[in-house]
């Protein structure tokens, strides 16, 4: 599967975006979709995670109440609402896709990964 990821932008702090994860080739209904976050110098930040289904979600604290991750999967795509934005957003946002999804944070096992899609949150 190939993953693209769009969306990103910038926003003032308490405004919203919303990013989307587009797949192509294997059947992107059967996968997890995990989007990250990270800022240059620091580490990949897990950010939210939805069931192939799209019935589970997972998400950070950081951004638990403030962004939701929805999917379609008759339009192979994930999407990312990010709401109430803060300067601590700023980031530049990837998607990731597993075989399998559980609530929590994998470390391994994602068989592809978006381009990533930045988001700057001014204050």
């Amino acid at each position: 599967v190939q993953l693209q990821a769009s969306g990103g932008g910038l926003a003032q702090a308490g405004e919203s975006l919303r990013l989307s994860c587009v797949g192509s080739g294997r059947a992107f209904g059967s996968l997890g979709i995990y989007w990250f976050r990270q800022v240059a110098g620091k580490e990949r930040e897990f950010v939210a995670s939805i069931a192939p289904s799209g019935v589970g979600t997972y998400y950070a604290d950081s951004v638990k109440d403030r962004f939701t991750i929805e999917r379609d999967n008759d339009k192979n795509t994930a999407y990312l609402q990010l709401n109430w934005l803060n300067y601590e957003d700023t980031a530049v946002y990837y998607c990731a896709a597993r075989a399998s999804w559980a609530r929590g944070i994998p470390t391994y096992g994602f068989i592809s990964w978006g381009q990533g899609t930045l988001v700057t949150v001014s204050s």
